[in-house]
């Protein structure tokens, strides 16, 4: 939210300059289009998944047997479950999060296995290509998180410990597809705008004088 409130303020700058005098557009649109810039850099770190945030579906206790099938058919399960709702099946006890991020119950689509992983580091690629992740927290001491992760891109990290309130490590995670398609964040639109801005200054600045 901040990086947009700072894309909306130099951009009001750089108009009002304009309006007032081209040659201060050219300051403005230039220090506007460093800045974000920075904010470009920044957004490209990684983002982290904790437990209880908005993307967080809820857990399964325990998550054993956990093989591919298995988590598969946990998840499926859990995306199946209105939010705030608790149900036993599978041998396994699942609770529902409040949270209905992305298409929101009951329209999220199945999960399909995509990939297993260890570290808390996680490649999401171009944000097209998994929904959700499934998380295993150290064997039968403690759980699974599930968060859905559609539209989501680049590296993402995960607790290295857990459940909430918990110390216990990961296990290792799983990757569901199908996917779906991503938008630019606010960080990314803003880095844009300040990149056309500063396009603009320049070729005023090229060939603006006579």
């Amino acid at each position: 939210m901040q990086i947009c409130y700072v894309g909306i303020y130099f951009a009001y700058r750089a108009a009002s300059a304009f309006n007032k005098n081209h040659k201060y557009m050219k300051k403005h649109t230039m220090l506007f289009g460093a800045i974000c810039a920075v904010i470009l850099a920044f957004g490209q770190n990684a983002k982290a998944l904790t437990f209880g945030d908005a993307n967080d579906l809820g857990t399964v206790m325990f998550g054993i047997p956990s093989g591919d099938a298995d988590r598969t058919a946990y998840v499926n399960h859990l995306i199946d479950m209105a939010p705030g709702t608790s149900d036993s099946a599978l041998g396994q006890t699942f609770s529902r999060s409040l949270a209905n991020p992305g298409p929101g119950f009951p329209n999220y689509p199945d999960a399909v296995f995509a990939l297993n992983g260890t570290s808390t580091n996680i490649d999401l690629g171009d944000g097209t290509l998994y929904s959700y992740l499934f998380a295993k927290y150290d064997g039968p001491n403690a759980g699974s998180e599930v968060w859905y992760v559609g539209g989501q891109s680049g590296v993402i990290t995960i607790p290295a410990v857990g459940l909430a309130g918990q110390k216990y490590g990961l296990s290792g995670w799983t990757l569901f597809g199908p996917g779906g398609t991503t938008t630019p964040d606010g960080g990314t639109t803003a880095a844009l705008l300040g990149l056309g801005l500063t396009g603009l200054a320049a070729l005023r600045a090229k060939f603006g004088r006579h």
